[in-house]
């Protein structure tokens, strides 16, 4: 996966999910989730998702407890193992997923990375992306690498990762703290940040993850015989 086709997502929902009700609001990892188990095409372990996220079992416990509440997933006893908790995606999750896909694709600008791609493709990067957790303050560090300026403002940061304002202004002070990002200020007084060499590293880092996502291609109807 393309580094800019991660962000083009990731911004995208971000926006997206700004505009839902709080009490309907999904997480990018519980969105990643309705993702993977639509392309599943039997109930998965809560451990086989723990596992695809890497997260802890309070965490996978909490995300799909929340998922469930909303009526998206429906959870059972395995067979074989009744100890073994098994997901599946529900009739109103299937909906939701497929709505939350297009109006992600629908917040992609003409000209940005996969703003020519489909809604169904979309379900597809975000199952990938689902297996890699990105904190706010790793979304800015990847958000100033991405950049074609040395140095943004926060309201640029604001813009190209779809965050609220108060969550930008957060995460660069911890970055700042952290030796990862350098504030400065413009002849105008404006703030403007910019990756330290530290930070550059710690990007570079993050960006090699992301590009070893692999997006699962559609399958190939066979051919006539």
């Amino acid at each position: 996966m393309d580094l800019k086709e991660f962000m083009s997502v990731r911004r995208a929902y971000n926006i997206v999910r700004q505009n839902v009700s709080a009490s309907e609001r999904l997480t990018f990892e519980e969105f990643a989730i309705l993702c993977r188990l639509n392309e599943s095409t039997e109930p998965v372990k809560t451990s086989a998702i723990a596992d695809y996220q890497g997260a802890l079992r309070p965490t996978m416990t909490h995300r799909t407890n929340h998922l469930e509440g909303l009526g998206l997933i429906d959870r059972s006893e395995g067979e074989v193992d009744r100890r073994n908790v098994v997901c599946s995606i529900s009739a109103r999750g299937r909906e939701h997923v497929l709505e939350l896909a297009a109006l992600t694709r629908a917040q992609i600008p003409n000209g940005k990375a996969l703003s020519r791609t489909s809604s169904e493709r979309i379900l597809k990067y975000v199952d990938a992306m689902g297996a890699y957790f990105c904190k706010a303050g790793e979304l800015v560090l990847l958000g100033l690498y991405a950049s074609d300026e040395d140095s943004l403002t926060i309201m640029q940061i604001v813009d190209a990762l779809g965050l609220l304002q108060p969550t930008v202004s957060m995460s660069v002070s911890s970055l700042a703290e952290r030796g990862l990002v350098d504030r400065g200020h413009d002849a105008g007084r404006t703030t403007k940040v910019s990756l330290t060499a530290a930070g550059v590293e710690y990007a570079r880092e993050l960006a090699s993850g992301i590009e070893a996502l692999v997006v699962r291609r559609k399958l190939r109807a066979p051919k006539d015989q």
